[in-house]
């Protein structure tokens, strides 16, 4: 028997959607923790017994928003080379949140909390897109970092510009990041 087809979509996809929407518009205007599951709901024209049966909690839900727009918004870059993955990475990084919706990704990961799930399960997964990317180069025969260095050389750095204003993210800056890497 052959498997059913699945819709690419469909109704749930557009809730997940009009959801993370939500989320996203309340964390710019409001900030993380200033709203309700009922006030995302409301947002999203959905009821809040949906969102708990799907994310069981805002921390969860919040989780999900931050790795689902990091994924998509910095997917990890295959260049065919550590330096260009790099250089390719760091730069749509610093893009992707130079503006409104990046910042407020980055405090919504911040005000998640320290102990939990939600906060774990969001490393853990740009933790394996990285790895990817580093595990590529080394299948190539180059001699990667490892992720904890991206972190403290190239993200940490781009993440504490935005969070307090301390600088512009201009392309010379992020080479000069993936240089001293």
């Amino acid at each position: 028997m052959a498997e059913p087809t699945r819709r690419p979509g469909g109704r749930s996809e557009r809730v997940r959607a009009a959801v993370h929407q939500a989320v996203m518009d309340l964390v710019v205007e409001r900030g993380y923790g200033m709203f309700t599951v009922g006030d995302v709901a409301a947002r999203a024209g959905v009821a809040d017994t949906s969102i708990y049966r799907r994310w069981g909690t805002l921390e969860d839900l919040a989780a999900d928003v931050a790795l689902t727009w990091l994924t998509t918004n910095s997917p990890i870059p295959d260049t065919g080379s550590l330096d260009g993955d790099l250089r390719a990475y760091a730069a749509g990084v610093a893009r992707d949140i130079g503006g409104p919706a990046g910042l407020a990704i980055l405090r919504l990961v911040i005000a998640l909390p320290n102990e939990g799930e939600a906060r774990d399960q969001f490393l853990a997964g740009r933790g394996r897109q990285l790895q990817t990317m580093l595990d590529r180069a080394r299948a190539r025969g180059e001699h990667p970092p490892d992720a904890m260095e991206v972190l403290d050389h190239i993200l940490a750095p781009l993440y504490i510009r935005t969070l307090f204003g301390t600088g512009p993210l201009t392309p010379d800056y992020v080479d000069a990041l993936v240089d001293r890497l």
